[in-house]
C-alpha cells in the first residue's frame, strides 16, 4: 500500500487528488494538510511514500520545502502539480532532484500511475511542461527566484542561508543580481517587481 499525502493552501480547493485516487485499490490518501511553516514536521509524523504538492505557489518558493522534505523523509518523494500557462510554474532547467512535476489537470489515470512511478523510485516531468519550460525565456535564475521567494516570506539572509545551505555572502549576493536585473530600487521593490510578473505567488 502507497501512503499518500496531500499539502494545498489554505483556501485554495485546486485538485481534488483525494477524489481521484480513492478508488485505487493500492494507494491510501493519509489525508490532507496545509502548504505551510509546518508541512515538513506534519508530513514527517504520517510517513507518507508520496506526497502531492496542490499549490498556487511558484517552483522557486516550493524547492526549499521539498529539500526539507527530502532531508527529513528521504524516501519520500514529493510531486506538484503545475500549471504551464503560469511561467513560475514551469520546472526548472537544472537543480530540482528532490521535485517531480505534473499538469494539474492530469487524469486520475496518470495521476494514479505517477504516484506508483514515484512510490517504485522514479523522477517524473511531464513532457508538455519540460518543453514549455525549455521554450521560456526567464531573466532570473531559479536559485535566484528561490532566494527572492524566501525573503518575500519574511526570512532573514541567514534564515536563507541555512534553509539553502549557503553562506551569507552568497544570499546578498543573489538578492544583489535580483535587485540588478529587476531594475529594483531595493529587495521589497524586487519582490513587488517578481510578483508583478508572475514569478512568486
Amino acid at each position: 500500500m502507497i501512503g499518500l499525502l496531500v499539502a494545498r493552501d489554505a483556501g485554495y480547493f485546486g485538485v481534488p487528488v483525494r477524489q481521484l485516487l480513492n478508488s485505487q485499490a493500492d494507494i491510501e490518501v493519509l489525508g490532507t494538510i496545509p502548504f505551510d511553516a509546518d508541512l515538513v514536521d506534519k508530513a514527517a509524523t504520517l510517513s507518507p511514500r508520496v506526497i502531492v504538492i496542490d499549490t498556487e505557489y511558484m517552483v522557486s518558493q516550493v524547492l526549499p520545502v521539498a529539500a526539507e522534505l527530502r532531508a527529513k523523509a528521504p524516501s519520500c518523494a514529493v510531486l506538484m502539480l503545475c500549471d504551464p500557462s503560469k511561467r513560475g510554474m514551469l520546472p526548472p532547467r537544472r537543480r530540482a532532484r528532490d521535485l517531480s512535476f505534473l499538469l494539474k489537470d492530469a487524469s486520475e489515470t496518470l495521476l494514479a500511475d505517477s504516484v506508483r512511478r514515484l512510490a517504485a523510485g522514479e523522477r517524473i516531468v511531464h513532457p508538455r511542461l519540460q518543453t514549455a519550460s525549455l521554450n521560456t525565456d526567464r531573466e532570473l535564475s531559479t536559485r535566484e527566484l528561490e532566494v527572492l521567494g524566501l525573503a518575500a516570506e519574511g526570512d532573514s539572509v541567514a534564515d536563507i542561508a541555512d534553509r539553502l545551505y549557503l553562506s551569507g555572502g552568497t544570499v546578498r549576493n543573489y538578492l544583489s543580481t535580483v535587485i540588478s536585473k529587476t531594475g529594483a530600487r531595493n529587495r521589497l521593490d524586487a519582490i513587488r517587481i517578481v510578483r508583478k510578473n508572475g514569478w512568486l505567488h
